[in-house]
């Protein structure tokens, strides 16, 4: 099939000007009226997607001030039942809701009736077991399509959902979960992760245990648990009715800024934040987004056959993106497992000879992601038919031009016939996503196209003034609907205000370095708390890793400037180099030259150290602000939480070289 004849953003812009009289010439002109008369764009948003109401709303944006806007007062809603609408067309199409593939090869399909009673019977399971409008249900799941029924079985009921993935170990689960005492735990006693069978069934009794609030289990069986756990229901028999009841089920209309969910930050010091989004304010947020990143019904003429997949785990917020495709009627595409296969003998195919094998046409990763498959040497020729894939998504932390122009370039030698890259930028603070993409804008590699509709992005400077064409902090003048509600259990709102609203009152503060160009193009240069500041000049460290990562030897890397009061800052450059590549005198001046002729001589590390990892969170960014802190001497129990890394293993490196230079500091103030 070819890709989709007209933009999902063209197509609004087309209805604004039949049912509204309203018409821009430039994107730059929609964003304007966007983030002006908020009023008017989200109602515009309401319409245009067909949200209904049994009761109507009085206001669109009836208190406007972050924090405590209040969005769409009186209005009804149910994200189930926004999924749920397109059950019988894309059913009638021939389209399955959600095909899911793992490392064992096990493809599954589920047809959208199928997705319609299953949530259901779940929906049903739950209230037998106590589960009541308003409860937290947390789940200890993986990307699987039972996670999505379970999900939309809560959010039918008007439960409160909150996830883990099970890569996350007891500690860190406990210490999420603890703080929003969930009335029902959903779990697997075991996944099959890179390349390996995995128990998790001790894990699910510790959690069970150590979560005095939960009084149901509702478990599901995998063959990869040592032990049968004993449980108050299983999800075999939860998600099988087939009576009466199931069929007539329907969601229940909950208000508009009723909780959907509780996610988390990634939580560097203290307790992770449990970050509540409302449900009214996720589906608008969702839907101005879906606009961007062009995701259309795949039973529709425009996306005939659409296949949405963006690889995650259930841990990172974009498992949330991926949900949502099954809100704009596409299919959604899921794989279980790692993406390069297994530590051991790591193939960074995998995912390319998936993409392959479903006809996926949106394929979605972090940055990271496509990097390892260049360095990597992968060949998407040789991984089957990628003929279908019109769009390539890219999130997590900044995408390289090198990289871009690489996939670029791999998937037209594969076979198709243009690629529009889909890079975006936002968190899971708000659930979506601050810059984007736009089809019909040029492209231009290493960047994001745009801001996006309806959030009033600037770039501000040291004096709180809007910047174009330089870095500065990333803020949002106005509110969005997904803001969060609050934090679960935050009293007086003192954690969420300290987190956004602390530098700016009344303006969110993202903690991103931004450049916004004259074209309105966008480049994130990292956290604005991990800066690099060098004799004046500051610099994001995504452009010192785009340097130094270039280098066919350097895997991987992370620079932390550490500033001291009253003397000159040090900054350690810290590298992971090929096998059999030696971190001796040429390769130092290799590096230091890259950094001189790329960026600037003010860059220039004192001193480069060989590392065997780069310390990373589950969701891939580089841990640079806890190991700074941690460098600066603070103990590493108050600056990182192990349980919540992909890679806790490699902190002792960094503890012991920040014990050698606090012993070296000392040694110097004594003598």
């Amino acid at each position: 099939m070819p890709a989709p004849n007209i933009p999902q953003i063209r197509l609004y812009q087309n209805w604004l000007r039949e049912q509204r009289g309203l018409s821009f010439d430039t994107y730059d002109a929609l964003w304007r009226w966007s983030v002006t008369d908020l009023d008017a764009f989200w109602q515009s948003i309401w319409d245009y997607m067909g949200i209904v109401s049994p009761t109507p709303h009085t206001a669109v944006l009836a208190d406007d001030r972050m924090p405590g806007a209040t969005w769409f007062p009186g209005a009804q809603v149910n994200y189930a039942r926004e999924v749920l609408r397109h059950a019988d067309a894309a059913h009638a199409a021939g389209m399955p809701a959600i095909v899911s593939d793992n490392e064992l090869g096990e493809v599954r399909e589920m047809s959208w009736p199928e997705l319609r009673r299953q949530v259901a019977s779940v929906a049903l399971t739950l209230k037998s077991l106590g589960v009541q409008r308003g409860d937290r249900v947390a789940a200890y799941l993986p990307n699987v399509p039972e996670t999505m029924v379970a999900f939309l079985a809560c959010s039918s009921i008007g439960a409160v959902w909150s996830v883990c993935a099970p890569d996350m170990g007891t500690a860190a689960v406990v210490d999420r979960f603890r703080q929003i005492e969930p009335r029902l735990l959903i779990a697997a006693d075991g996944v099959h992760y890179g390349a390996k069978p995995i128990d998790r069934s001790a894990v699910v009794q510790e959690l069970r245990d150590a979560l005095p609030s939960v009084q149901k289990l509702l478990l599901l069986r995998t063959p990869h648990a040592a032990q049968q756990l004993a449980a108050d229901a299983d999800w075999q028999a939860a998600s099988a009715r087939r009576d009466a009841e199931v069929a007539a089920f329907e969601p229940e209309w909950l208000p508009f800024d009723h909780p959907i969910w509780i996610v988390y930050s990634s939580g560097t010091t203290g307790l992770p934040k449990p970050i509540v989004h409302g449900q009214g304010g996720i589906i608008m947020t969702m839907y101005a987004c879906g606009l961007h990143n062009d995701i259309g019904a795949s039973y529709g003429a425009n996306n005939f056959d659409e296949r949405f997949h963006w690889y995650s785990s259930t841990g990172w917020v974009m498992w949330n993106c991926q949900l949502a495709g099954l809100a704009f009627g596409a299919t959604i595409v899921i794989y279980d497992g790692h993406p390069a296969g297994s530590k051991e003998k790591p193939d960074w195919a995998v995912l390319w000879r998936f993409a392959a094998k479903h006809r996926i046409s949106f394929f979605g990763a972090g940055a990271a992601y496509f990097t390892n498959c260049m360095k990597a040497g992968v060949v998407a020729a040789e991984c089957g038919d990628l003929s279908r894939v019109r769009a390539l998504g890219s999130t997590g932390s900044p995408l390289s031009e090198e990289v871009q122009r690489w996939g670029t370039a791999q998937l037209l030698a594969a076979g198709a016939s243009s690629v529009w890259w889909c890079n975006i930028s936002g968190g899971t603070d708000f659930c979506g996503a601050f810059v984007g993409g736009n089809r019909e804008l040029p492209e231009v590699p290493g960047q994001m196209q745009c801001r996006q509709i309806g959030h009033a992005v600037e770039a501000w400077n040291e004096d709180g003034k809007p910047v174009i064409g330089e870095v500065g902090e990333l803020v949002c003048t106005r509110p969005i609907p997904s803001m969060p509600l609050y934090f679960w259990g935050d009293e007086g709102n003192a954690r969420y205000l300290s987190s956004y609203f602390d530098t700016y009152p009344g303006v969110w503060r993202h903690g991103d370095w931004i450049r916004i160009g004259e074209d309105g193009g966008c480049i994130i240069y990292g956290r604005s708390d991990a800066t690099i500041n060098r004799q004046g000049l500051r610099m994001g460290t995504s452009e010192i890793y785009s340097a130094v990562e270039a280098l066919p030897e350097v895997l991987d890397s992370m620079v932390v400037d550490l500033e001291y009061l009253g003397r000159e800052s040090y900054m350690p450059l810290f590298v992971v180099l090929r096998p059999g590549v030696a971190l001796d005198d040429a390769m130092r001046s290799r590096i230091n030259n890259v950094i001189k002729t790329s960026l600037s001589p003010r860059f220039l590390p004192n001193d480069i150290f060989e590392v065997a990892e780069i310390p990373r969170t589950l969701s891939g960014k580089k841990q640079e602000l806890p190991i700074k802190k941690l460098l600066l001497g603070q103990p590493l129990e108050k600056v990182v939480n192990p349980e919540a890394m992909a890679n806790p293993g490699s902190l002792g490196w960094y503890v012991e070289f920040a014990a050698r230079r606090a012993a070296a500091s000392q040694g110097i103030s004594s003598s």
